[in-house]
């Protein structure tokens, strides 16, 4: 890639789009906790993976710095509630309430992003160097990656999951 081509970014999709993009994407995850039962959601797993209710958690605990870090270049955890070292949630209601939180404060942050700052360089989480969209993009895939997961603890409990393509 040349200069010219970061200095000059053709506009594939606009902010906002990419957030709707992904808020589908949060939204689907979201169903797919829901469908599970309680006990299996903390505590079913296959193949010595994580529950999907821990899966969730890093969703969460990576969306909430990384929302700051992309909009502010602060990669903090402010809440321990919601953090990389958030605990994992007792029941099904309160990783609900958390993962609300965090589409809450998703919500809030976006529209405070410039621009200019998805074309940037940071150290993501104090450790990853490189273009503030390819974390974000990152962030979306991690997602989708583990919802595949808690696509195959859903079937294997004889459970349908929610359409991938109903976002």
């Amino acid at each position: 890639m040349t200069n010219s081509i970061l200095n000059n970014p053709t506009e594939i999709f606009t902010p906002e789009q990419l957030l709707e993009h992904w808020q589908g994407h949060r939204g689907l995850t979201r169903r797919v906790i829901e469908a599970f039962p309680e006990d299996k959601l903390l505590t079913y797993s296959i193949g010595g993976m994580r529950t999907f209710a821990d899966m969730a958690m890093e969703i969460t605990g990576m969306t909430a710095p990384g929302i700051r870090g992309i909009a502010f270049g602060d990669w903090s955890i402010d809440d321990p509630a919601i953090g990389f070292n958030a605990p994992t949630p007792a029941s099904k209601e309160e990783l609900l309430t958390r993962w609300d939180k965090v589409t809450e404060l998703l919500c809030s942050i976006w529209p405070q992003i410039p621009p200019h700052r998805f074309q940037e360089h940071d150290v993501a989480f104090g450790q990853y160097a490189g273009p503030v969209y390819g974390t974000l993009l990152y962030m979306i895939d991690n997602e989708i990656h583990h919802r595949g997961q808690g696509y195959v603890y859903l079937r294997s409990l004889g459970i349908e999951p929610p359409a991938f393509w109903d976002r």
